[in-house]
């Protein structure tokens, strides 16, 4: 079953959320999982391409959007209802929905920044996951 991880931040800024994700991203990758990045919006994805592009100057984390790619990096960044092309094991959701898709990975992670439509939001999925069972860690960073 899906582990459900969520993320509360102390931050609201946008490139908090995103430097957040791609720490996250990067340690997920030389863990050897396959990552999936769902954003709300293509531009959203192209910033997110961006950010992990800039992690630090000496960390690699190869990854494509994948209405850009073949798909065959270990990050993929997609946005709306798209689901991935492949099996992956690991979601980030940058999104105030959980996807549909979500119960195909082993574990996501949902990322909650200190601000009030993130919080309502996060709450929501929170229940959703709890009412149908799923195991639920909640880490303050």
């Amino acid at each position: 079953m899906t582990r459900i991880s969520f993320y509360i931040l102390k931050s609201s800024e946008l490139d908090k959320r995103q430097a957040f994700a791609c720490r996250l991203a990067e340690k997920a990758y030389h863990q050897g999982h396959q990552i999936y990045i769902h954003t709300a919006s293509e531009q959203e994805s192209q910033s997110m391409d961006t950010a992990l592009w800039g992690i630090r100057p000496d960390s690699f984390v190869p990854h494509e959007v994948t209405d850009q790619s073949d798909n065959q990096s270990p990050v993929l960044i997609g946005y709306q209802d798209k689901k991935p092309p492949r099996l992956m094991d690991v979601m980030i959701n940058l999104t105030e929905e959980q996807p549909l898709f979500f119960s195909q990975f082993e574990r996501v992670a949902e990322i909650i920044d200190d601000n009030e439509s993130s919080k309502q939001a996060g709450r929501q999925r929170f229940q959703f996951y709890k009412q149908r069972g799923y195991e639920i860690e909640t880490f303050h960073v």
